[in-house]
């Protein structure tokens, strides 16, 4: 069966790969999927530039043996200085390499604080970059990270706009500062799960991010955690074992 991030028993495990070692990043794939990783992210932004070769790539697709596979390639980490034109076009590279879900920026060709670009043109672009994902017969995420608190319309306006450009699953990262915050996100989920119609990631960091951790609960289609924090993970991300603890403890 092809592997996917569109249908799911369960919401997804997916152990994010964030670090500038080859070495390591076979490690903690190695280390995962005996724990209970179900898929994984593997974030090409933070290998060094002459480690990121198709050779590299293609090794790491190989250990993480047919599980669904989320990439980036995002403009921060050691990707700072590259255009725009030169990440979609090395997304495009990986995506006739293997892979089954890839990401793309809602500013990708407008950087925009918070990733939310409505130039035209830019839009225009994202849309042609989806269709050429889409061709290749892979799945397209889209995403935007705002890293504040914004109301409930405003989040529910991006995601539809994400769904409108083309995007099979869409992820919003926003923020929570207090106890009030943190409780509208979690309404937040809902209201994604009853406006959208495809699956979706809703995230928030700042000082109360307990919807990382349930948001699977409430709607997301998938928890990006870790196999263990270190200085080059998302500290906001948790381990792979506690995700899947709470999901399984949740009645899933």
């Amino acid at each position: 069966m092809k592997p996917t991030f569109l249908q799911y028993e369960k919401p997804l495990l997916t152990v994010m790969i964030q670090t500038p070692s080859p070495e390591d990043a076979v490690a903690r794939i190695r280390k995962s999927i005996p724990l209970g990783a179900e898929a994984f992210g593997l974030q090409m932004e933070s290998f060094p530039r002459e480690l990121q070769t198709p050779q590299l790539y293609k090794e790491l697709l190989g250990e993480m043996k047919g599980f669904p596979i989320y990439v980036t390639n995002y403009r921060k980490g050691k990707n700072t200085g590259k255009t725009d034109e030169q990440l979609a076009e090395e997304l495009l590279a990986y995506a006739d390499l293997g892979g089954t879900l890839f990401d793309v920026m809602m500013d990708y060709f407008n950087p925009t604080p918070g990733e939310v670009s409505k130039n035209p043109e830019a839009i225009r672009k994202q849309k042609e970059l989806i269709e050429k994902i889409h061709a290749k017969g892979k799945e397209v995420l889209m995403s935007a990270h705002v890293l504040k608190f914004i109301p409930a319309e405003e989040v529910l306006k991006i995601a539809l706009a994400q769904q409108e450009r083309g995007a099979d699953v869409v992820k919003i990262v926003t923020g929570a500062e207090t106890e009030a915050q943190q409780i509208e996100n979690l309404r937040i989920i809902t209201l994604l799960k009853e406006k959208l119609s495809v699956p979706f990631l809703f995230l928030c960091g700042g000082k109360t991010s307990v919807l990382r951790r349930v948001g699977i609960h409430f709607g997301c289609c998938m928890s990006l955690c870790v196999y263990e924090h270190d200085h080059f993970t998302t500290p906001s991300q948790p381990l792979l074992t506690h995700a899947k603890a709470i999901r399984d403890d949740l009645g899933f």
